[in-house]
């Protein structure tokens, strides 16, 4: 089983940058495709981007497509998130996870097995 940390939220500014980061132990990500979802108050847990195993595909949320950047770094268990153009409508607890699904880009919620306990992104106006 692999256990996932997240952390590097905080409270920015508008149009400010945030680097998240996800950490892994237990096993190897490699195995797995990684994504970032968030949940804003009152709403449902979406998708921001994911990655695929090797990290030569990714898929990005529209609402996020030039601003944030996904990377992984296998041998450092690591996974990245690069937010850039900060708006206040990006606040929300952001969630790593990991999924061992076949498919080389996951898309659903639900074949995500492993998640992190969130980090707070808190974008003020």
């Amino acid at each position: 089983q692999v256990h996932l940390v997240e952390s590097g939220g905080g409270l920015v500014q508008a149009g400010g940058s945030l680097r998240l980061s996800c950490i892994a132990s237990g096993r190897t990500i490699s195995i797995y495709a990684m994504g970032w979802f968030r949940q804003a108050p009152g709403k449902e847990r979406e998708i921001v981007t994911v990655i695929s195993r090797s990290g030569s595909t990714t898929y990005y949320a529209d609402s996020v497509k030039g601003r944030f950047t996904i990377s992984r770094d296998n041998a450092k268990n690591t996974v990245y998130l690069q937010m850039n153009s900060l708006k206040p409508e990006d606040t929300a607890v952001y969630y790593c996870a990991a999924s061992p699904s076949t498919s080389v880009v996951v898309l659903k919620t639900n074949e995500y097995n492993y998640w992190g306990q969130g980090t707070q992104v808190t974008v003020s106006s």
